[in-house]
């Protein structure tokens, strides 16, 4: 074999199998590897820790996600965290760089990167919102100067190390965050899933297991309690990316700022005061969850007194009753237009659902009152709570006792 047959030979074996050699499902765990470890970057870097301040990252992993985010997705620390920023002050509105109420949810699906891009152009929202982000030496020169440098080099690195496959594997690299963060979890998380709270958006959490996408799946968790470095809140939900976190921690590469408060019940007090009153406001979104659980269960003892009387499932009151259950513990504005006369049907035709919202209402003035004196507010609470034991409701009079019951 001639020099040139050999090299030719060696040219052919590297862009079959790169210089690992690696076969086709090392090269689908690799991707997925490297691709894992992006989507772990942009959640506790870029996320968690600049956009939120959740928490501080030592040198060493800040630096690491800073660098592998640049080689992976060219992404700007100032641009995304001022994007994301600008999300949240704005949700849901025509100001919400990527909200699929006000753009559609096919727009942000489809071509959220583009909605990402448009917008990391407007200075108005870098200066705005892309405050205390990283602005040292590499970030100004290399990182934010020449953000395509990176990913052309992650181009080649994936070509010498997979040959032709890793033209591939990097396509498949560059497309995750798009597809993930700016279609999926921009996208469907305000579109569809389940709510655990009543967030002041259409914040939805598209699975309680929140392993694909870092934790980020985790969505109407975050916008309830957005500065929270941790995004499961229920026994059955997992964050992946709060196990990194707490892995970091450990490591004493990272300090966790602040994790979501959890509501704490101990003996129940005779009356209820000033601690029963500052834990209520500080768990007011489980509190008000808890209620909703109680809405619903009334709700449902509702239908099986209908069916006990004989009622008719296609009948009005069944059909109210049904409508009733899926959305009369929703506030007033998350439900649909068309479906507000069936719930008022269904509270005329049982006043105790009646009475519920409208002491539901009365509660949530515990805290959105801001003129009222903290004794005064205690004195109100105290009043709502012998109001309802008083009722002779039996989801109030269990919902009142447990408040009696929080502790701060």
């Amino acid at each position: 074999m001639t020099d040139l047959e050999a090299i030719f030979s060696a040219f052919i074996d590297w862009a079959a199998h790169g210089l690992v050699g690696a076969n086709w499902w090392q090269l689908i765990v690799l991707t997925l590897v490297m691709t894992h470890i992006t989507i772990a970057s942009v959640t506790i870097f870029l996320h968690r820790s600049q956009a939120h301040r959740a928490l501080e990252l030592h040198a060493i992993p800040s630096h690491f996600f800073r660098f592998w985010l640049w080689m992976t997705t060219g992404m700007v620390t100032k641009e995304w965290v001022a994007i994301h920023r600008k999300h949240h002050a704005k949700c849901e509105t025509q100001d919400d760089p990527h909200s699929p109420v006000a753009h559609g949810i096919k727009t942000v699906l489809l071509t959220g990167s583009e909605l990402y891009r448009a917008e990391a152009k407007v200075q108005e929202t870098l200066d705005k919102f892309g405050h205390n982000t990283p602005n040292d030496w590499i970030e100004r020169n290399l990182y934010t100067r020449h953000s395509a440098l990176g990913v052309s080099l992650m181009l080649i690195i994936d070509v010498l190390l997979f040959g032709a496959a890793g033209a591939t594997v990097w396509a498949v690299q560059m497309a995750w965050i798009p597809i993930t963060a700016a279609g999926i979890i921009n996208g469907l998380g305000h579109w569809w899933g389940y709510r655990n709270f009543e967030a002041v958006d259409a914040s939805t959490n598209i699975s309680p297991w929140g392993v694909i996408i870092g934790g980020e799946e985790l969505h109407n968790n975050h916008h309830t309690y957005p500065t929270s470095a941790k995004l499961s809140v229920k026994p059955y939900e997992f964050d992946i990316g709060w196990a990194y976190i707490r892995g970091l921690e450990m490591l004493h590469l990272a300090k966790v700022r602040k994790t979501p408060p959890q509501l704490v019940l101990g003996s129940v007090k005779p009356v209820a005061d000033s601690q029963t009153l500052e834990a209520v406001i500080a768990n007011r979104y489980e509190v008000m969850a808890n209620y909703a659980k109680q809405l619903r269960r009334t709700c449902a003892v509702e239908l099986a007194n209908l069916k006990a009387q004989g009622a008719a499932k296609t009948g009005a009151a069944w059909t109210n009753l049904r409508i009733a259950e899926r959305w009369l513990h929703r506030d007033a504005e998350k439900i649909p237009s068309n479906l507000r006369t069936h719930l008022d049907h269904a509270m005329d035709d049982a006043p105790v659902l009646k009475k519920l919202v409208t002491m539901r209402e009365e509660l949530r003035l515990l805290w959105t009152r801001t003129n009222v004196s903290a004794e005064q507010l205690v004195a109100d609470l105290q009043d709502w709570c012998r109001r309802a034991e008083e009722s002779g409701i039996a989801a109030l009079r269990e919902f009142s006792m447990q408040l009696r019951a929080a502790h701060a």
